[in-house]
């Protein structure tokens, strides 16, 4: 009499299921449904669960920063500052640029003076701060392509050196300006449900 093989499975609390194979019976419909199963093993083993609340994020961020001017900004042709508001682990950015060329219509450029906004999360290791997030409007809704300038992921790596309590520079990665901000308004991380 031949050895028969059985396996007994149940998944989170799923009524179990079983298969069995002969060893001298071993097909490839068999190899199949073993393929399958640990294919689907190892996509249960690496899922996670998101967080049901926002996590706190850099106590020392948390509040309203704002950069007011940039070194020689009189003699650049385009330049921009920022204003960054950070919540908990999440942020809000503005970017205001100025420029003295018109790159498109006015009804965008607005004589030269127009803003950019970003929201999304940030995360810190070290001395590098990695903001992640999408374009938004002003209002914090999503931007769709048919809008004004740039739509869609904002993605930023920056040096952050903590001057004081109310002053911190942060050096881009992609940009030569750093951004010099101070504190406007301290705030506490209260975590809210995502």
């Amino acid at each position: 009499m031949q050895k028969r093989y059985s396996f007994l499975f149940s998944f989170f609390g799923f009524r179990p299921f079983a298969f069995s194979f002969q060893p001298s019976a071993f097909s490839l419909k068999n190899a199949f449904c073993l393929i399958a199963f640990s294919l689907l093993l190892s996509a249960f083993s690496s899922c996670t669960m998101n967080p049901d609340k926002q996590t706190p994020g850099e106590g020392y961020l948390q509040g309203e920063w704002k950069q007011d001017s940039i070194p020689a900004q009189k003699s650049l042709v385009t330049y921009s500052l920022y204003d960054i508001k950070f919540s908990c682990d999440s942020f809000l950015l503005k970017i205001s640029t100025v420029s003295k060329v018109n790159y498109g219509a006015d009804t965008c450029m607005s004589k030269g003076h127009w803003d950019e906004y970003i929201r999304g999360t940030y995360s810190q290791r070290r001395d590098t701060l990695h903001i992640k997030g999408q374009f938004c409007n002003a209002d914090g809704s999503y931007k769709n392509e048919q809008g004004c300038f740039r739509f869609g992921d904002y993605e930023e790596y920056f040096k952050v050196h903590k001057q004081s309590d109310s002053l911190i520079r942060f050096v881009s990665t992609s940009n030569v300006i750093p951004i010099n901000a101070h504190l406007i308004k301290r705030t506490s991380c209260i975590p809210k449900p995502l």
